[in-house]
């Protein structure tokens, strides 16, 4: 035997060697496989036969009632309402292997999350349901309460509803000619992975940007979501969002500028009152800027703009008092904390609109004038939130014709 055909006998009993290695092992993978006795740890397997889950019996259970009536401040018929607009939506099957997580314990996983913030390993012990099923479930249940709840959250489409929205400021607030109250808030996130400064902001935290646009209930009627922390001020966070080309270009039926009422004669369009990291234009009203006399026109034209504008102020401020997850930086990727954000924002409509309104805005949460003088709703008495922030203030330098106008 030459040396090229030692060389190809040694190559094959190699090849065969490593071949019936292979086939053993394989053999062995499966046959642990076939062996396996759960497709989830024991403790998960059992939940159902496990007297404290808390979606098995909803009406007895303490942790659900618990977190209904301390924390999402619901209504056991608003959350029953609630429950059967989502069920359709967030409903799984059973297979011959395993038994789907039910749709109520899909919604209290979420709501739980939402009203406290828990960590998933904590939301995982209490409803012995594994962290990365919960990693799951909770963007799936966001995507569905905005979906299920869209129309809780929509601008006016005509000119009436226009009407009717500054009709209310007027009422409410002796403001006339308000379309709305806008403000933003910094929402602080985790640095995202390989974002390098993107999400980064001027006070030197990651954040999301959230802008709203409230009516004279603290009900939003628009809501954006989703700039990335570094553009700060309000005037580049509204560039950044979907509504601002129909501001600009006029689109939104919003009625035309009329005079307040005789003697005057400037015309005065209908605009959103917005502070001063917004710019002044033909459709946003801000303060004077700086110090004023007091008594003076200036100095009642900011009390009163104040005093309309703290709607949004407060829309916010129940918002974060009541969803926990806003108390601190999500630790979630941008686009899961958006869902995240989102779903709140819906829930604060769905709670104003609904029976719950007196449990979930209780008298005193919010500010109220008494005597002529503003007291602090609760909000802002309660602990400092670390995750929503204003914006930054941006200097002004509008037209002569609009600082006539205001």
């Amino acid at each position: 035997m030459n040396e090229d055909q030692r060389c190809l006998l040694t190559t094959a009993i190699a090849l065969t060697s490593a071949l019936r290695l292979f086939i053993a092992t394989r053999k062995e993978y499966r046959q642990q496989r076939v062996n396996r006795r759960f497709w989830m740890q024991s403790s998960f397997y059992n939940r159902a036969n496990t007297k404290e889950t808390v979606g098995k019996e909803p009406r007895r259970n303490e942790a659900i009632n618990d977190t209904l009536s301390k924390h999402v401040r619901l209504s056991r018929e608003d959350f029953s309402h609630l429950f059967e607009l989502l069920k359709p939506r967030i409903t799984k099957m059973d297979t011959t292997m395993r038994t789907c997580i039910s749709p109520l314990e899909r919604l209290c996983i979420t709501l739980r999350f939402l009203a406290t913030g828990d960590s998933y390993m904590s939301l995982s012990t209490l409803f012995h349901i594994s962290r990365q099923s919960i990693s799951k479930i909770i963007p799936e249940v966001c995507d569905a309460i905005a979906e299920v709840l869209k129309d809780y959250v929509v601008l006016p489409s005509t000119n009436a509803q226009w009407l009717e929205v500054a009709g209310e400021f007027e009422q409410k607030w002796n403001y006339p000619h308000v379309a709305g109250a806008i403000d933003g808030r910094h929402v602080a996130i985790i640095a995202p992975k390989n974002r390098g400064a993107e999400y980064f902001n001027h006070k030197y935290f990651h954040s999301i940007a959230l802008l709203g646009i409230v009516d004279a209930s603290y009900n939003f009627m628009y809501v954006d979501v989703g700039c990335a922390g570094s553009i700060s001020d309000g005037g580049g966070i509204l560039a950044k969002s979907s509504i601002f080309n129909n501001l600009e270009n006029g689109t939104l039926n919003i009625p035309e500028a009329t005079i307040l009422r005789p003697p005057y004669e400037v015309s005065v369009p209908y605009m959103l009152l917005g502070d001063n990291t917004f710019e002044l234009s033909n459709y946003m009203l801000t303060p004077f800027e700086g110090a004023t006399t007091r008594n003076s026109p200036e100095s009642v034209f900011n009390y009163r703009h104040g005093r309309a504008r703290r709607t949004v102020e407060n829309a916010f401020g129940i918002l974060t008092n009541v969803f926990g997850v806003l108390h601190k930086a999500i630790i979630l990727e941008p686009c899961v904390a958006e869902k995240i954000i989102l779903a709140t924002v819906y829930l604060h409509n769905y709670s104003l609109k609904s029976n719950s309104r007196d449990i979930y805005m209780p008298i005193g949460s919010i500010d109220r004038e008494v005597d002529g003088h503003i007291v602090s709703g609760s909000w802002r008495n309660d602990m400092p939130i670390l995750s929503m922030h204003p914006l930054s203030e941006i200097p002004q330098r509008p037209a002569p014709v609009i600082q006539r106008m205001r």
